[in-house]
């Protein structure tokens, strides 16, 4: 039997010490009064398509940790939203650093936001903590800095409810070209530094990278451009980070009994946008889900960060919604629904740029007036039934064929969503 390897107490005291230092991100809690920041995972709309079938009702108590939560970006995030549809929820916020714990708390007060707890403990405690169990967890950036991501994995499998899902974000190996090997430099020159140090000897070595270097070659990779020290360190600097492909997070995810429900943004992950020769294209049918998401990272080449979805392996329901359910209601995430429709009336293409690649697809022939009646209230076929009196020869067919071309441009950029539910305030 192999030796269950020790834990470095040294390199964990290093990233709390990290961390005090340079809470990350770098946060101002006087900004709340300007703007929320906003991101994936955790926007409510995308967790409840791609954990609970858009059936989650906002109304009934809704209980979400934070698992790793820094400054507060997704605390913060979660709870306003949770606020702002009055929704009786309870955010839980867990982090080692008391200086990031000290700014989320601030930005919390400065929003008036009543609805979040404060722990200052690991992910690993969390099975003998008490605070499950939870109908959601974020849990961003955090797995890839464990020693035994498998084991914070398992811990937060501990306070999940059945069914409920969780939000990760994991660094992406190959949209990190160059980070790595400067990583190694800095261990190798400053290993018992201390953090301003460090950030001092990373900007003299930067500024003598040659051109050649991995670093210098990618120009997606911006935080040590920005003069910010704790984006430089944690990027640069930090003890222990990794990062994964697509089948690794497969494996980790399977082994610790979970699923993985989306990618984010799902046309990112779809070899088939990037090609068009047939004879490749039916060898990628053959390809399942998983290996087809692993493929599009190979081609793709630049992703940087691998946003998804998961729920229990046990859980049997229907996790992710169905555009084909006509009594689903589209919902928007911060889409222009006005431009969007005057595009569509001009027979344009939806476009996005998703780490470094362009994306287009045709608006179908509805897409105005289909757009032009989302309203978070009404249901597809309540759309269906109004674009059929104004034209009787329009097909439930017809109709439905439009309007998936639409929900899966505009789903694949995580711009629509469905609930099955009306949304709070509408």
């Amino acid at each position: 039997m192999a030796r269950k390897k020790r834990a470095d107490p040294q390199i964990k005291d290093k990233i709390r010490e990290q961390y005090e230092v340079y809470p990350y991100p770098p946060r101002d809690p006087r900004d709340e009064a300007k703007r929320l920041h906003e991101g994936s995972p955790s926007h409510l709309f995308e967790l409840n398509h791609y954990i609970f079938g858009g059936r989650r009702d906002f109304s009934k108590p809704f209980k979400v940790l934070v698992a790793g939560g820094g400054t507060g970006d997704a605390a913060v995030f979660l709870a306003q939203q949770l606020a702002d549809v009055g929704c009786p929820a309870e955010v839980v916020y867990i982090d080692l650093s008391d200086a990031s714990r000290k700014t989320a708390e601030a930005r919390v007060r400065v929003r008036k936001l009543t609805n979040v707890i404060f722990h200052q403990l690991s992910i690993l405690d969390l099975p003998d903590s008490g605070l499950g169990p939870f109908d959601y967890i974020d849990c961003c950036g955090v797995l890839h800095h464990l020693e035994d991501p498998a084991a914070g994995l398992q811990a937060l499998a501990s306070v999940l409810t059945e069914d409920g899902g969780i939000g990760f974000m994991l660094y992406g190996e190959l949209g990190r070209s160059g980070v790595y090997p400067v990583q190694d430099m800095m261990h190798m020159i400053t290993p018992d530094d201390s953090p301003p140090e460090k950030v001092t000897m990373a900007r003299r070595l930067l500024a003598q990278l040659p051109p050649s270097n991995l670093l210098n070659r990618n120009p997606r990779i911006q935080d040590h451009l920005e003069g910010d020290d704790a984006k430089l360190f944690d990027l640069l600097l930090h003890s222990r980070d990794r990062a994964y492909k697509v089948s690794e997070i497969g494996a980790l995810m399977g082994g610790g009994g979970f699923r993985i429900t989306t990618f984010i943004s799902p046309v990112v992950y779809d070899p088939t946008l990037y090609i068009n020769d047939p004879a490749l294209r039916a060898r990628l049918k053959e390809l399942d889900w998983i290996e087809a998401c692993a493929f599009a990272e190979l081609l793709c080449g630049t992703i940087s960060k691998h946003i998804f979805y998961v729920t229990r392996q046990s859980n049997d329901t229907d996790c992710v919604a169905d555009p084909r359910d006509v009594s689903a209601i589209p919902v928007f995430r911060n889409a222009d629904v006005a431009a969007l429709a005057e595009k569509a009336k001009a027979k344009g293409t939806y476009t996005a740029t998703i780490y470094g690649m362009k994306f287009a697809f045709p608006s179908p022939p509805l897409a105005a007036a289909i757009l032009t009646r989302i309203d978070g209230v009404r249901t597809i076929a309540d759309i269906r039934a109004e674009l059929q009196k104004i034209n009787p020869q329009l097909s439930d067919v017809a109709f439905q064929n439009q309007f998936l071309a639409l929900y899966g441009a505009l789903n694949g950029m995580s711009n629509m969503f469905l609930s099955l539910r009306p949304i709070p305030g509408k």
